[in-house]
C-alpha cells in the first residue's frame, strides 16, 4: 500500500509539473525570436543583429532576427504585439514604432503603450542627410540653394518613419521645395541613390557611414545638435544655420505585455552587461549607433516624453503615413 500511495504521489507531482509554463522552466529553454520591423541591411536590423549574436552567447540558446518590413514597421511589430508573452518572441522596436506610427497612420494594429513591456534602450542612432558624390551641393545652405533653383527636382529616399519626420522638418525649417520617394528599407534606397536613379537620401548614421567612409555617398549633414564623433567633419543641420533643429533616431528592446517579470529583468541584466563591455561598446560605435542602457522603468518613462514630443508635431504638420 505505501508503494502504491508513494507511486501515486509522485506521478501527481510529474503531472502537476508538466502542467507549469514553460516559463517556469530554466530560460531560454528554446530559440528566441528578435522581431525587426525594417529590411535587412536597415540601422535597426544590424543592430538587432549584434545583440541576437551577443545575447546568443551569454545565455546558451540561440536568438534569431526575423526581418518583417512593412507599413513603416507597423506589420512586424503588430506581429510581436499578437505573439506569445512567453519571453521567446521580443521586438527591435524603434522611435518611430513606439511613438511616432501612432499619430501617422490611421491605424497601426497595435497600441505602442499597452501593448508592450520596455526591456531596455538599447542605442541612439543620429540620422544622416547624404547624396550621390556627382550632386553638387556638400552643404545644407548648398542643398537649399539648388532646390529652390530647381523646385521639386531634388528627390529624397526616405526608407523609415524617423527619416520622414527629418524630412519634413527640413521642408519646413529650410523652405526647400524637395520631393520625398518613400521606400521600404534602406539596402533598395541606398542602392538607387549611389546609382544615380535619385539624387539624396536620409538614413541612420549606421546604415550610412560605410557608404559614407567608401565614397560612394557624400555626408551633408548629421541631425543632432552638434557634430557628432561617429561623423568627424560632418557638421550637424542646427550648425548650418537652422539652430534648434534635431531628430535622433533610437532602438529599445520589447517583448509583448504579460512576458513575466523574471524574463523581462533576466534580459535586461543580460544586455545591460553586453552594453557594458568595451568591446561591444566599440563595435557599436562603428557601426553608428551610440550605446545606451538603463532600467525597463525608465525605457518606460523615456517612451512616454518622446511619444509627448513627436504627436504634436506630426499632428500640426499634418503629416500621415497612409
Amino acid at each position: 500500500m505505501k508503494i502504491k500511495a508513494m507511486t501515486y504521489a509522485m506521478a501527481l507531482i510529474a503531472g502537476l509539473l508538466s502542467g507549469l509554463p514553460a516559463w517556469s522552466q530554466a530560460y531560454p529553454a528554446k530559440p528566441v525570436r528578435i522581431v525587426v520591423p525594417y529590411q535587412a541591411g536597415q540601422g535597426t536590423d544590424v543592430a538587432a543583429r549584434l545583440f541576437a549574436e551577443q545575447l546568443t552567447k551569454a545565455m546558451g540558446q540561440q536568438f534569431i532576427v526575423d526581418n518583417k518590413p512593412g507599413a513603416g514597421g507597423n506589420i512586424g511589430t503588430a506581429d510581436a504585439a499578437r505573439s506569445a508573452p512567453d519571453g521567446y518572441t521580443l521586438l527591435m522596436g524603434t522611435v518611430a514604432t513606439q511613438t511616432m506610427n501612432e499619430f501617422l497612420y490611421s491605424s497601426v494594429g497595435y497600441d505602442s503603450d499597452k501593448d508592450f513591456a520596455p526591456i531596455i534602450l538599447v542605442g541612439m542612432l543620429p540620422m544622416v542627410i547624404s547624396a550621390n558624390p556627382s550632386l553638387p551641393a556638400s552643404t545644407i545652405p548648398e542643398l537649399v540653394a539648388a532646390a529652390k533653383a530647381q523646385p521639386d527636382k531634388l528627390n529624397i529616399a526616405l526608407p523609415s518613419t524617423t527619416a520622414r519626420i527629418v524630412f519634413e522638418l527640413l521642408k519646413a525649417r529650410t523652405g526647400a521645395p524637395l520631393f520625398g520617394v518613400p521606400y521600404k528599407g534602406s539596402a533598395t534606397a541606398m542602392t538607387e541613390v549611389m546609382g544615380g536613379q535619385v539624387q539624396l537620401t536620409i538614413d541612420t548614421a549606421t546604415a550610412s557611414r560605410g557608404h559614407v567612409a567608401s565614397g560612394k555617398l557624400k555626408a551633408l549633414a548629421i541631425t543632432t545638435l552638434k557634430s557628432s564623433e561617429l561623423l568627424p567633419g560632418v557638421k550637424s543641420v542646427a550648425e548650418q544655420g537652422f539652430p534648434g533643429f534635431e531628430v535622433t533616431a533610437w532602438n529599445a528592446i520589447y517583448a509583448p505585455r504579460g512576458t513575466p517579470k523574471a524574463i523581462v529583468d533576466q534580459l535586461n541584466a543580460e544586455l545591460a552587461k553586453i552594453l557594458a563591455q568595451p568591446e561591444t561598446r566599440q563595435r557599436l560605435m562603428q557601426l553608428g549607433f551610440e550605446p545606451a542602457g538603463g532600467s525597463p522603468e525608465a525605457l518606460a518613462a523615456y517612451e512616454k516624453q518622446e511619444r509627448a514630443k513627436w504627436g504634436p508635431l506630426i499632428k500640426a504638420a499634418g503629416l500621415k503615413g497612409d
